[in-house]
């Protein structure tokens, strides 16, 4: 294969709502940040081990506005994307790096209508998502 590829697919919850910012020309970006979670069992003792990783989710004008207005904080979503660092200097002039995803699709997979524990109020929904660790 003489081509490259650069293509990300994750599920996994949102550990913030969708932080906006909007440009003079009318473009908007979207971030949040994504929880994805592996576990295991170790063999030696039998304890199950979770190991959370964090993602820079980066979504851009008409799709950002959509994700703000239909996702929040542990709604879970299924994201493809491309893997992007950007490089950018602190107050001290240090260099520093982000590596984010840039979204190219998602899928919502947390309906509004019902969440995993089958309980369809609003207000019960939200005290769910208040118990996550993130």
């Amino acid at each position: 294969m003489s081509g490259t590829l650069n293509k990300v697919m994750l599920i996994g919850h949102l550990g913030d709502n969708v932080k906006m910012h909007y440009f003079e020309g009318g473009g908007s970006i979207g971030r949040f940040p994504l929880a994805t979670n592996e576990s295991y069992t170790k063999k030696d003792t039998g304890e199950k081990v979770t190991q959370t990783e964090w993602h820079n989710i980066v979504v851009r004008n008409k799709a950002a506005e959509i994700c703000e207005k239909y996702l929040s904080k542990g709604d879970r979503v299924y994201i493809e994307g491309k893997i992007k660092t950007r490089k950018w200097q602190d107050d001290g002039g240090n260099d520093r790096y982000s590596t984010e995803i840039n979204v190219d699709d998602f899928t919502f997979l947390t309906t509004k209508n019902n969440d995993a524990a089958g309980d369809v109020s609003p207000a019960a929904s939200q005290e769910k998502k208040d118990d996550l660790p993130f």
